[in-house]
């Protein structure tokens, strides 16, 4: 008597390495999104960063109090929203704009600060 087909050990050898390939593609899939919303974020500061150091500052001789579509105005204004749809400056943003020495809103510094996912915090300081 001949029979053909597979035995239940071949069959759950392929489900179990089938499982283990789906979960290696998930955790892959979730890396690259977590690395594109990081490189997005630097983006955004970079972009923060240059406009007020070579738009802001150099029209004003000093930096703002706050930062907002008003007073940057050289950049796309949606850089200014995390990849989360924050808006810089509210509590639950990614990004923050610390200013340092301010008097009368006009400020000698500032930090500027991304909060990645897969490294350490984006910093960006005044240099001036």
């Amino acid at each position: 008597m001949n029979q053909r087909g597979f035995t239940i050990i071949e069959l759950l050898t392929v489900i179990v390495l089938f499982a283990i390939a789906a979960a290696v593609a998930y955790v892959q899939f979730n890396t690259f999104q977590q690395m594109g919303r990081d490189d997005t974020r630097r983006t955004a500061v970079n972009a923060m960063y240059y406009n007020l150091e070579d738009i802001f500052y150099k029209t004003h001789s000093y930096y703002p109090e706050t930062i907002d579509e008003k007073n940057l105005t050289a950049m796309d204004k949606a850089l200014l929203t995390d990849p989360d749809g924050q808006k810089i400056g509210s509590g639950e943003s990614d990004y923050r704009y610390e200013p340092i020495n301010c008097e009368a809103s006009k400020c000698k510094g500032y930090t500027l600060r991304a909060d990645l996912e897969k490294e350490a915090d984006f910093v960006k300081k005044s240099r001036n």
